[in-house]
């Protein structure tokens, strides 16, 4: 095997001082040395290789040679090196930065974003670094005091010492004070965005650039918890798994470690001297070196007295579920963790008038695009869940009826699946809206709930005891006897009455004229009459629709989701007082809440993905 010694890339960054060319041998680029990147590929600075067959070679250059089996099964994943090993040496403080993750990098900046550890080799008696907020602000509040500059008033200051460790994932507020040593393990990113900078400046005598608005749209501004326990490691995530070697040269002077065919090793020397050897070769080495182990290259020995980070690769924790949204306008695609949480998304056009072949397919190669782009292998995936407007056979994975689409009997799981070979659940789109709110959105915490979507149509979910009931169509049931014709076939449907198109179809018919939603609203408050009329009727419409889905299902909550909801309390005041002396038993039975949706276009995807685990439990509960 080869043990690949590398030179750094270094860095003069103004906030620097000189500890790392004085006191860990690393070359003297002339005055200020701020950073060493010891480990990388990255092409703002790559690492070389120092000796073997490959010496003067940069690291990229030896894995292009030699191929990405040498990083090892794990990385597969990545579409480029994973990881990014620095020294830094701060004689001054840095800026105010934050970092973003890889949906918002990638779609931004072209390249990932950041996740990094610190690990504090030094510092002064009196040193501290910024780390997340003191408490949660509002995004106008962290503007207002970027733009102020009293940021520091809201920022936490962590007093450090040797040895101490902070994890900073992506969208964490931070920053390294003066006077401190650290080593960094982060993803392979120079993507920073600064937020104050003390007002210092460049090299070309102006003031260093800033980047708010982008900081602005990610930062997380709650304020973060320190203790991310890691043990048995110093750091795990994701993207990098680090564990500290300790050998004293008396009770510890030798480790012998391996490294097989699932990831390279990384081996930093923090301090001390020694060798590292393995069957074929012995190196020596002193503080401050750093050693690539390639993938697949068996034992290997450590001898001597040091402190050491070693990072590895692990298989990516947290499976990823896939939920797709398909509506009569758009598609929207996104990947979903364990948490319910949106990982990243894409849309696409739906294109309703074209074969149901050509859509399926359009969407199984932009979910392997996405895939791909996150660099999430297929085989991470739980499965896919897909809401589809229309009536569906869940069990079979059959569309049998979409009016929107145009599809009738499309097997679309078995479609789907000849592009994406994972388990697949379909279910009605508005079903999968409701049970996004449901696991992640204002619906959290009830059992039953009633979700009622007032967008181009009128769409409807129930969830009961956690569960989706398939196939309630609430928009279709008649609420006006031979009423207005709805795009069922039938008539006097809630969707022909409480839809944003009937509410735009109404107003043009009292003013003739095309007005969007809300400027209907908006007209009514202002006191037309003929609006106001065309709102009250809307809103008295949609009540009864309410009322008859509360007598049959008894939810605890009923959500407003959909373009119409945003009206809030103009809409959920009158709702209510419908609710209140409508409903069987008015205030004398069990009246549920009424409130908006909060997952807004996101519900959809996060329940469709969410239906793999309901058609988990679904299946274990068989007989």
């Amino acid at each position: 095997m080869s043990i690949l010694k590398l030179k750094p890339s270094c860095k003069d960054y103004l906030w620097g001082g000189h500890r790392l060319a004085e006191e860990y041998g690393k070359e003297d680029i002339g005055g200020i040395l701020a950073e060493s990147w010891e480990l990388s590929c990255h092409p703002d600075g790559p690492s070389r290789i120092e000796n073997g067959a490959y010496a003067g070679n940069t690291l990229q250059e030896y894995i292009d040679r030699q191929g990405k089996e040498v990083l090892g099964i794990h990385c597969r994943r990545f579409r480029d090196f994973p990881i990014l090993i620095k020294f830094i040496d701060a004689k001054d403080n840095l800026s105010i930065q934050v970092h973003p993750d890889n949906g918002y990098a990638l779609q931004n900046e072209g390249q990932y974003g950041k996740t990094e550890m610190w690990y504090v080799m030094d510092a002064g008696e009196n040193a501290f670094l910024y780390y997340g907020f003191k408490r949660e602000i509002s995004k106008e509040e962290f503007a207002q005091r970027i733009q102020e500059d009293t940021l520091l008033e809201v920022l936490n200051a962590v007093p450090v010492q040797k040895g101490d460790v902070l994890f900073i994932e992506a969208g964490t507020i931070h920053a390294i004070g003066k006077d401190i040593l650290i080593a960094e393990i982060q993803q392979n990113s120079n993507v920073t965005y600064r937020v104050y900078d003390y007002g210092r400046v460049g090299k070309d005598g102006k003031k260093r650039d800033l980047h708010i608005e982008k900081a602005l749209a990610v930062t997380n501004r709650v304020p973060i918890l320190r203790d991310k326990s890691s043990y048995p490691h110093v750091a795990d995530c994701d993207y990098f798994t680090v564990d500290r070697l300790s050998l004293d040269g008396s009770v510890m002077k030798r480790m012998e470690g391996f490294v097989a065919e699932e990831s390279f090793a990384s081996i930093l020397f923090l301090s001390g001297k020694g060798t590292i050897s393995s069957d074929e070769e012995t190196l020596s080495f002193r503080k401050g070196d750093s050693f690539f182990i390639p993938a697949g290259s068996g034992s290997y020995r450590i001898e001597g007295i040091c402190d050491a980070l070693i990072t590895t690769i692990r298989d990516k924790a947290g499976q990823v579920r896939i939920g797709i949204d398909i509506g009569g306008t758009d598609v929207k695609i996104g990947l979903v963790d364990v948490h319910h949480k949106l990982i990243a998304s894409s849309i696409i056009p739906t294109q309703a008038e074209r074969p149901a072949q050509e859509l399926i397919t359009e969407i199984g190669e932009q979910t392997k695009a996405l895939l791909s782009r996150q660099c999430i292998a297929l085989e991470q995936c739980m499965g896919a869940g897909v809401g589809v407007p229309g009536t569906v056979d869940r069990k079979a994975g059959t569309v049998m009826y979409s009016n929107n689409l145009r599809w009738e009997n499309v097997p679309l799981a078995e479609m789907l699946g000849r592009f994406l070979p994972i388990p697949i659940q379909i279910a009605n789109d508005a079903d999968c809206a409701a049970l996004g709110e449901a696991v992640a959105g204002t619906g959290l915490g009830y059992q039953n709930l009633v979700m009622v979507t007032l967008g181009t149509g009128v769409g409807g979910g129930v969830i009961m005891n956690h569960r989706v009931v398939d196939g309630s169509e609430l928009g279709h049931m008649v609420i006006v006897e031979n009423g207005e014709p709805c795009t069922c076939g039938r008539r006097g449907c809630l969707e022909a009455y409480a839809s944003a198109t009937a509410l735009v179809r109404d107003a043009k018919r009292a003013t003739g004229e095309d007005m969007l939603p809300e400027d209907i609203f908006a007209a009514a408050s202002a006191g037309n009459l003929a609006l106001k009329e065309v709102v009250d009727t809307y809103i008295r419409r949609l009540g009864v629709g309410i009322v008859n889905m509360i007598n049959i299902f008894r939810p605890q909550i009923v959500l407003l989701g959909g373009g119409i909801s945003q009206q809030g309390n103009a809409l959920l005041d009158p709702i209510w007082e419908i609710v209140r002396t409508s409903c069987f038993g008015g205030e004398k039975s069990s009246l549920p809440e009424l409130a908006v949706a909060t997952l807004e276009n996101k519900a959809g995807m996060i329940g469709a993905a969410a239906l793999i685990y309901d058609a988990f439990q679904w299946n274990e509960n068989e007989p």
